[in-house]
């Protein structure tokens, strides 16, 4: 499938197999860089402008100037959508500080490095969805700007790896006082007494869009939102779910081998995953 594919990198599109950039990128040498993904469904991006205003700020936060307007990089994601044969897609945009001799302090007058690419976006199989996924809980390793989606993933890489090895789907952070901060891929909530619990945002806890609305979807349907922080061994808690791009809602019905509540998807996170996928589903129509 490689062969057909087309990448954007630096003002032009390419086939993926000749997309390449320097080998003095400062996203190579020192993860410089920072990145979006934005789901296409059917040629219906979701929440594009949402995405494209947090990479606006994430290069801000790091410094760098995004080479071009929102509007045009709107258009570059659209065509790059186009170009490729993914009626479903994952559009990854990634965006370093540029290429320049190896050195801690960037010289000025950098161009910053943009690639976009496209992928199918998989989307779970409702087996899946009605067994639930399972995680682990792992002490915090990352650095502490969590609200900037930077391409410097390698704890992240770890956590997944330390899941998986334990038959796990994700790893949920935990703070040095045991509260569950966020996946290493995904924003998480927990269902406690009749209200759904979120990490507020702050520097360890990146604003996904889809937790967004998640939030946004209960809120509309009178569900009580707390955004504190909270702990999985909380007296009334009944579920936990995982949001990202790819999963809308997913219920988490292992925590650490044992059961969360009864060990099924409860019917809050299936109601909000019903909820979201209804509100996806008319935004195409």
């Amino acid at each position: 499938m490689s062969e057909s594919l087309i990448a954007y990198v630096n003002g032009e599109f390419l086939p993926m197999e000749s997309a390449t950039v320097h080998i003095e990128d400062r996203g190579f040498q020192f993860a410089d860089g920072i990145y979006e993904v934005v789901a296409c469904f059917n040629g219906f991006f979701l929440d594009i402008e949402p995405h494209l205003e947090r990479l606006d700020r994430s290069c801000r936060e790091i410094n760098i100037i995004l080479p071009m307007s929102q509007a045009a990089l709107s258009d570059l994601v659209q065509e790059v959508y186009k170009r490729n044969p993914f009626r479903n897609a994952m559009i990854y945009i990634q965006i370093t500080r540029g290429a320049s001799a190896r050195t801690h302090l960037p010289p000025p007058g950098l161009v910053p490095t943009v690639v976009i690419t496209s992928r199918q976006l998989p989307i779970p199989p409702d087996t899946k969805v009605a067994q639930g996924a399972s995680a682990i809980t792992l002490q915090d390793i990352r650095w502490k700007r969590c609200d900037i989606k930077s391409i410097a993933l390698l704890a992240s890489v770890l956590g997944k790896q330390e899941a998986a090895s334990r038959g796990a789907e994700e790893a949920i952070w935990l703070d040095e006082q045991g509260h569950a901060l966020e996946g290493c891929s995904t924003n998480i909530f927990a269902t406690i007494g009749d209200t759904l619990v979120t990490h507020p945002l702050d520097h360890q806890v990146l604003g996904g869009i889809t937790r967004s609305m998640a939030l946004k979807a209960a809120k509309a349907c009178n569900i009580p939102v707390e955004e504190r922080a909270w702990r999985l061994d909380e007296p009334g808690l009944s579920e936990c779910m995982m949001s990202s791009t790819t999963n809308a809602i997913m219920p988490i019905t292992l925590v650490n081998g044992q059961a969360v509540g009864d060990g099924l998807p409860g019917p809050m996170a299936m109601q909000l995953r019903s909820w979201m996928l209804a509100d996806m589903e008319a935004m195409q129509a």
